[in-house]
């Protein structure tokens, strides 16, 4: 498939700043709609609502708290998040998805998960610029519904005016994570205000303001609430004046890796799981396994056991592991051959506003999906 020759001059045009190490465009998946349908998109939405179960236990229930690593300074403001109904925007699950067998959940990213801009987006734009030149079958799609429903998602949020959007200014991902949701509300006919994560500062009563004093009662960040804890400004956040937040504060449950213990102990042997232990457990676990830090992200700090690998394992370095680590029964993401170059692709299935609502694919040369070395390959839907 040959790619657009002014796709590059688009991604810069549009803000996509990272998309020169990241984005493949001439190249795509190609999923059969009866996979997506029966399989997949049924497979995402019970897999959320597990998900929803398990949230609902630990809002009553220390030991999961305790289990999965949510500081104990922030329970009372997870149980409280919870019982107030505080709406969750969007969800990624990671899936092995081979089109033809039911897709196993690897990992869920309940909280500022990436590639959002990207999957609801360019993949999109792809798409159409692809049929328009006729390289793609006539009569095919794409599952992904994503920006469609990010902006009606914005349109049932309750009234807070402005929305502020916040993300580091030293990261460039997160900047156009954030611009996009906050041009998604634009569009929803809401207030929108982008600034600096380090530029939120505390009035008087103990609410957060903008550079403009301006009280902050809604906060949609592209920032984990792990970091968001240890700002200065972290006190304000369970407070009378807190704002109200995207993700919700609930959300760090599935933000932690023992999520997926606990679904495993909830809903044994369910065709979409993994078996899961907590990292003292792993008595219980078979030889081959992948351990996995409980808020690692991008592939940092994962180790694959398996007596087929060289050496018995793979592992990759990171700065995670000390909060703790489960053990996944492993389960390889699917493997293909792009010019008899082997790579792996994990399925990410998104949610937002508790509906699955499209996909994206991430794919890299190894195991192990590391942010560094994979890239975002679009798809397309046949008959």
């Amino acid at each position: 498939m040959p790619a657009r020759p002014d796709w590059e001059d688009t991604a810069r045009r549009l803000g996509f700043a990272h998309h020169e190490r990241y984005w493949t465009d001439d190249a795509c998946y190609l999923f059969q709609r009866s996979a997506i349908e029966t399989l997949l998109r049924p497979a995402v939405d019970e897999l959320w609502h597990m998900a929803l179960e398990v949230v609902e236990r630990a809002s009553r229930d220390d030991e999961v708290l305790a289990t999965i690593g949510v500081p104990a300074a922030a329970w009372d403001g997870v149980r409280q998040s919870w019982r107030r109904g505080d709406p969750s925007l969007v969800t990624r699950f990671d899936l092995a998805f081979d089109g033809a067998a039911p897709p196993k959940l690897h990992e869920c990213n309940g909280d500022t998960p990436g590639a959002l801009y990207e999957a609801a987006v360019f993949q999109w734009l792809w798409f159409e610029d692809q049929m328009a030149h006729g390289h793609l079958p006539q009569g095919c799609d794409q599952f992904n519904r994503l920006h469609d429903a990010l902006v009606e998602a914005f349109g049932r949020m309750p009234q807070a005016t402005p929305i502020h959007f916040a993300a580091s200014a030293r990261n460039a991902e997160d900047r156009v994570w954030a611009l996009y949701l906050a041009d998604c509300a634009r569009q929803a006919g809401r207030e929108a205000a982008a600034l600096d994560i380090e530029a939120i500062g505390i009035d008087g009563a103990g609410g957060l303001t903008d550079l403009e004093d301006r009280p902050i009662r809604c906060l949609v960040k592209a920032y984990r609430w792990q970091l968001l804890l240890q700002e200065p400004f972290a006190g304000a956040l369970g407070g009378p004046a807190a704002p109200a937040a995207i993700e919700p504060l609930w959300k760090l449950v599935l933000a932690s890796k023992g999520a997926l213990v606990w679904l495993w102990r909830m809903f044994p042997g369910h065709p979409n799981l993994l078996p899961c232990w907590f990292e003292g457990e792993a008595a219980a676990a078979p030889a081959a396994c992948a351990v996995k830090p409980l808020f690692s992200i991008k592939g940092h700090n994962v180790l694959l056991r398996d007596p087929a690998l060289p050496g018995g394992r793979a592992e990759t370095a990171g700065p995670y592991g000390a909060e703790g680590r489960i053990v996944q029964a492993l389960h390889y993401l699917p493997r293909f051959d792009r010019s008899c170059v082997p790579v792996w692709a994990t399925v990410g299935a998104w949610i937002v506003g508790g509906r699955p609502e499209g996909i994206g694919v991430l794919e890299a040369p190894a195991p192990i999906i590391q942010d560094h070395a994979c890239r975002f390959v679009p798809h397309a839907v046949v008959n």
